[in-house]
């Protein structure tokens, strides 16, 4: 069952709005997720389980106590304004590898091993991932996110297999300067 735009995209905003109010409090009670398995934190359902589905089964409820940790260790959205294009988690990683020029040797191993992740091993490995883009504030499409987690045991590993070209384009743009008219949207 795929995660809703319009109400992953509700979760999202609940969230955003709490780092708008600088509600710290909630912001670090959500962090008591991070390094859990997601949905055994009781303290974090009051902030979850209100945007759930009326019926949701255990994969989508995963998804959603997934993203809620992770947003509050690092809850930097795309801009409005920047989502022409790739926004997705490879676009991320893409955006962290241009800031680190040189210095990025090692994420695109990282970035191989967070695609060949099982769907347990996600939530550490994308904390991993989003403890290098704190210090360089890479934005996260968190309503994506929510989308591609729902999505990511498919056979077919479309998830996986649209971060990487999300990257490897991005990548090459910068090598050759050129702009991207490619957006998400129309690879589906």
């Amino acid at each position: 069952m795929k995660v809703q735009d319009r109400s992953g995209e509700r979760f999202v905003q609940a969230l955003e709005e709490l780092v708008e109010r600088e509600d710290r409090g909630a912001l670090a009670t959500l962090r008591r997720g991070l390094g859990k398995p997601p949905g055994t934190v009781v303290e974090i359902y009051p902030y979850v389980v209100p945007f759930l589905p009326a019926d949701p089964d255990d994969r989508r409820a995963w998804v959603y106590f997934t993203v809620a940790p992770l947003f509050a260790f690092h809850p930097l959205n795309w801009p409005s304004n920047e989502r022409r294009g790739w926004t997705n988690f490879g676009a991320s990683v893409a955006q962290l590898a241009q800031r680190l020029g040189e210095r990025s040797a090692g994420l695109e191993a990282r970035f191989l091993r967070l695609l060949a992740a099982e769907r347990e091993e996600l939530p550490l490995q994308l904390y991993r991932m989003l403890t290098l883009f704190k210090p360089h504030q890479v934005p996260v499409s968190w309503v994506d996110l929510l989308r591609d987690l729902d999505q990511w045991d498919h056979p077919e590993r479309f998830v996986q297999q649209r971060w990487a070209r999300a990257f490897v384009e991005q990548r090459e743009r910068r090598e050759e300067g050129s702009p991207s008219e490619r957006s998400d949207e129309a690879s589906e």
